[in-house]
């Protein structure tokens, strides 16, 4: 990768929840860092208790794992405003504390960054709004990230990633999705053009 790109190619999944996204993500990193590509980010996980999900977390690609949201009656953090989505309360502070750090761009060196995924409840927080833009906005990185498929009426940030002229949109499919490892990680890797 060039540091000095004119043109930066970002890849963009999107696909309905479920259909592997997260999976293909994780190895997409695998290959990445096994071919000596520097990555930072982090990857969204279900969180299970006998058989049910109650939650998420945020895992980074370096093993650090917070709370993104969980089931809860009560309040998660006495004090401080709390989000809902569907049956999950949303654990911002957590979200910030694990996702953050990873989002930050390096200047000094290329990079790809991972961002699974930029949906409803990591957009309560603004500083990770904020984060995203730089990171998008950024000249000498890549990002593979994940949107949700538009359903309803649509996140107006989602929709400024989804149409931005400098990324790549893959919906993914249980057809798709094996294939496009490959595919994608020389996109991610390949020089600007």
């Amino acid at each position: 990768m060039a540091a000095s790109c004119s043109v930066r190619k970002h890849v963009v999944l999107t696909g309905p929840p479920g259909i592997g996204k997260t999976t293909l993500v994780k190895k997409i990193v695998e290959k990445l860092v096994s071919g000596g590509v520097a990555v930072q980010g982090f990857y969204t996980t279900e969180v299970r208790q006998t058989g049910r999900r109650i939650g998420f977390d945020v895992v980074t690609v370096d093993g650090k794992t917070g709370s993104l949201s969980r089931v809860s009656e009560g309040s998660l953090h006495p004090g401080i405003q709390e989000y809902r989505v569907g049956q999950y309360k949303v654990d911002v502070t957590s979200f910030e504390k694990t996702a953050l750090p990873v989002l930050v761009p390096k200047e000094d060196r290329d990079l790809i960054c991972v961002i699974d995924e930029i949906g409803k409840m990591e957009l309560f927080s603004d500083k990770f709004k904020e984060a995203v833009k730089k990171l998008f906005n950024s000249r000498n990185l890549r990002i593979l990230a994940t949107i949700p498929v538009a359903k309803g009426r649509p996140l107006a940030f989602v929709e400024e990633i989804r149409t931005r002229k400098d990324i790549q949109l893959h919906v993914i499919s249980r057809e798709n999705r094996e294939s496009l490892v490959d595919d994608i990680v020389a996109v991610l890797v390949s020089p600007c053009t």
